[in-house]
């Protein structure tokens, strides 16, 4: 075994070295070009976010669809993530950090569309969509569209399932001294109440958990800002300053050049948001939405809301705090890190921070069981449904009381095997993304319902 996990770093740091950091990256670019600067729409996407269309074709509202694809996308990533890349690479890469969440935006966008564009419906009427269809029906390559499917069940159960199952355990278990047996039996009772109701039940469910989740931490992050006010305009400055020129060791802080604070901010907002991995759009194609762009709008505001957010509120909280106590954040890392800034609020502060680690966790657990599920599903079939959702309710419970550093480096290596028939995808369809933008944005037809016909399957 250790052998083999020898071998899983090595292939990491190829899957996740300079290479997949410039494709991704460069994907983000070419995408916001190509759309012309999407961004520029964000607010009228967000506003589309909240306005239901019962009238279209689709499982869950765009909201549902989004709440779901959010609560899969917002994590761990958001909080020790960002504070790990602070911790290596600098304060510098909380702004490399953002700048992937401005810019990814666009993949966002365009791999939504694409989902929404080739989906296609069961005989019973239930929406299946993601990159296997894109690539199957928009590129004719079935055989990448196999491998994605492969490499997205797999990575489930992993990134998805079994690692955060082990993170709520372990902190409940370090926190309030419960044994890992009865925190992992709950959550997989808890787990096994929501999935095997299907997507229906698992959008309910995240339309009210993710709004609480989100609101609850940004406002302990601005409590903390508030405390930090004196901080906060030298913590903006220290952080672009960092970005572009070497950072010396001292204040709290290690020694960075910008190649790190650039590699890491980069890598943490990509682990972040997911633009690019393909993961999101999968749920997209279940929303009731009146043609591709509609939606791929709504789904773009995920990357907003994950990164330019709540991952630059954590890296403000941690950048901030590290200034106003260096030697508090001495030789502190990532999870350390954001408790240290967390622990400037009398009482509450941890609690504030437990809250929003086991909701951002729990509802990551439910966003990710669906992908897996529609993966599994364009695999084998229906048949395969209940089985999967039996195995990954089991999981949850052996996630939490199993260590799983095996399990996490696996998890990467299979996300970044996601992202790249993903990519194939997005940069050769490039051109419908365009042409479909071009009809339904540019030419402001955004309520018009398309007349392509939803190919049936499964007869």
């Amino acid at each position: 075994m250790d052998a083999f996990h020898n071998f899983i770093l090595w292939l990491n740091t190829y899957l996740w070295g300079p290479p997949m950091l410039i494709l991704l990256f460069g994907t983000h670019l070419f995408l916001t070009f190509r759309t012309r600067f999407i961004q520029k729409y964000t607010f009228k996407a967000i506003k589309l976010s909240v306005t239901k269309d019962t009238s279209a074709e689709g499982d869950v509202s765009q909201f549902g669809a989004l709440t779901t694809a959010l609560a899969a996308t917002i994590g761990t990533g958001n909080i020790v993530g960002v504070s790990t890349a602070v911790a290596l690479g600098g304060p510098g890469a909380v702004l490399w950090c953002w700048l992937t969440g401005v810019f990814g935006i666009a993949t966002k966008y365009s791999e939504a569309l694409l989902s929404v564009k080739y989906r296609v419906k069961t005989s019973d009427g239930t929406m299946l969509g993601g990159p296997m269809y894109a690539l199957e029906n928009g590129l004719g390559q079935k055989w990448l569209a196999i491998l994605f499917a492969i490499f997205t069940s797999i990575a489930a159960f992993g990134i998805g399932n079994t690692v955060q199952a082990n993170s709520i355990s372990a902190m409940v278990n370090e926190t309030f001294h419960i044994s890992p047996y009865i925190s992992g039996a709950i959550m997989a009772i808890l787990t096994a109440a929501v999935i095997l109701g299907g997507i229906k039940s698992i959008a309910r469910v995240t339309e009210m958990l993710v709004p609480f989740m989100a609101i609850f931490y940004v406002l302990g992050c601005i409590i903390i800002l508030a405390m930090n006010s004196e901080f906060v305009a030298p913590a903006i400055s220290l952080i672009f300053q960092s970005a572009f020129t070497p950072h010396a060791a001292g204040g709290g802080f290690i020694g960075a050049s910008v190649m790190m604070a650039a590699r890491y901010g980069i890598a943490r907002g990509l682990f972040s948001n997911e633009s690019g991995l393909g993961s999101a759009p999968i749920v997209a194609a279940a929303a009731q939405t009146r043609n591709p762009v509609r939606q791929a709008l709504v789904s773009s505001t995920g990357t907003f809301w994950d990164t330019v957010v709540v991952c630059a509120m954590t890296g403000l909280v941690v950048v901030s705090s590290i200034i106003s106590n260096p030697a508090a954040a001495e030789g502190l890392k990532g999870a350390a890190l954001t408790n240290m800034a967390f622990e400037q609020i009398p009482v509450i502060g941890p609690i504030v921070l437990t809250v929003g680690l086991l909701t951002f966790v729990f509802s990551t657990i439910l966003g990710w069981s669906y992908y897996g599920e529609r993966a599994i599903e364009y695999l084998f079939g229906k048949i395969a449904i209940t089985p999967y959702r039996l195995f990954w309710v089991i999981a949850v419970f052996l996630g939490s009381i199993m260590s799983l550093p095996l399990v996490w480096d696996m998890a990467d290596a299979f996300n970044a095997l996601m992202a790249i028939p993903n990519l194939v995808a997005l940069l050769l369809l490039s051109p419908i993304i365009v042409s479909e933008t071009k009809k339904y944005l540019w030419e402001d037809r955004l309520d018009e319902v398309s007349d392509e016909p939803i190919p049936i399957v499964g007869k």
